[in-house]
């Protein structure tokens, strides 16, 4: 069984920098709560998770199933609840790869398979938030 371990500590005000497995990571608060602009805030980089753990699974797919397309970009949108906690409750990922549309099936299956089976953020993300997704090519 994998296990992840990081290590958080505290540096002054609201920045802490996280030891994670392959480096470590600035967090901070926003400015209007004392943040000073030292790193990342915690909610968008649990987007930045999520993009990057599907696009893993672009880069992959697209090898495996010979694919003549490029992942340019992975875009995620998360709207926050108005209320404490303010967690996502909507989530939207936009697939952008630069292919023909000729390629459009076997991408489309590639994004459907990591949307509904490899991808652990998204299985996550789909315990509190309604998430859905697009594809668009550039060609």
């Amino acid at each position: 069984m994998e296990q992840h371990l990081v290590n958080t500590r505290w540096k002054d005000g609201m920045h802490f920098i996280a030891d994670a497995p392959g480096g470590k990571i600035n967090i901070d608060a926003a400015e209007d709560i004392g943040g000073k602009g030292k790193g990342n805030r915690p909610k968008p980089l649990m987007l930045a998770s999520l993009a990057g753990c599907t696009g893993i699974d672009m880069i992959s797919l697209i090898k495996k199933m010979r694919i003549a397309a490029v992942v340019e970009n992975i875009i995620v949108e998360g709207i926050l609840a108005e209320e404490h906690p303010k967690m996502y409750h909507t989530v939207s990922i936009k697939y952008i790869f630069n292919a023909s549309e000729t390629e459009r099936p076997k991408l489309e299956k590639a994004v459907e398979l990591s949307f509904n089976k490899y991808c652990g953020v998204i299985a996550m993300f789909k315990s509190f938030a309604k998430v859905s997704y697009s594809i668009e090519l550039t060609h």
